[in-house]
């Protein structure tokens, strides 16, 4: 997964503001009154999330499992002049030489975790490593937002540089959402690189998420429509998640 498509992910994710997210998550430090100074960025892709935090004065470790993600975002902090610490491992294994004040994990990266284990294992490991009083902050696409905007639909996009199809397979039974991508990439002139890519992403329930939780060292604080302190309505599409240690 991502091999091809670190290629463009960050044309894909061009309309995402970061430093808005970056923002909102440090206004959840203040709303828990937490001063971090170590921040891990789990599943950090390309790392612009991480990025963003690093210019704000938190010293960052950012994890991923594609090397090729990693390698994009080395070459992004080489001309931002910031230096996070890189690390190319599986989120659902993950090891550190000490703990953190905080770990985010954002852009819908635990959807991509399919099974119930696995889940149970990534939150122990975040108890294991954030330091007591702090947070394991992370956003989920909801199960509505998979049954009514995912769903069987087909989306497009044509930029300038990029032009993508998007095709989904939702399987209630499992809840199971199966994405390919055709993805065409502008590489001189009216040539385009053709890329394919085929993704999963389960949709997890609140209670599913609580249960997890369960016994890893963390508590659910709190959980919040994206981006906002308000309560998640019957047709929130996203969703932030509040752990505390």
């Amino acid at each position: 997964m991502y091999s091809d498509l670190s290629l463009v992910y960050d044309l894909l994710m061009a309309d995402v503001d970061y430093s808005r997210w970056a923002d909102y998550i440090e206004e959840i430090f203040r709303r828990y009154a937490v001063k971090p100074e170590l921040v891990l960025d789990l599943a950090c892709g390309t790392g612009s999330l991480t990025l963003e935090l690093d210019k704000r004065g938190y010293d960052m470790i950012g994890i991923d499992i594609s090397p090729e993600m990693l390698n994009r975002a080395v070459e992004k902090a080489d001309l931002s002049e910031v230096s996070p610490l890189w690390i190319c491992q599986d989120m659902r294994s993950f090891e550190l030489y000490g703990t953190v004040d905080i770990i985010v994990c954002t852009m819908d990266s635990l959807n991509y975790i399919l099974d119930m284990n696995d889940m149970r294992d990534i939150f122990r490991l975040c108890g294991n490593y954030i330091n007591p009083g702090g947070l394991f902050i992370f956003d989920l696409n909801t199960p509505y937002k998979f049954e009514h905007v995912f769903a069987d639909n087909l989306f497009y996009e044509i930029r300038d540089d990029v032009a993508y199809l998007w095709q989904n397979r939702y399987d209630p039974g499992n809840k199971i959402c199966d994405f390919d991508l055709t993805i065409f990439v502008r590489e001189t002139g009216d040539i385009y690189k053709r890329l394919e890519e085929r993704q999963k992403q389960r949709a997890w329930s609140y209670e599913e998420i609580r249960s997890a939780i369960c016994g890893s060292g963390l508590e659910l604080a709190d959980v919040f429509n994206a981006l906002t302190f308000e309560k998640p309505s019957q047709t929130t599409e996203r969703c932030f998640y509040i752990g505390k240690k």
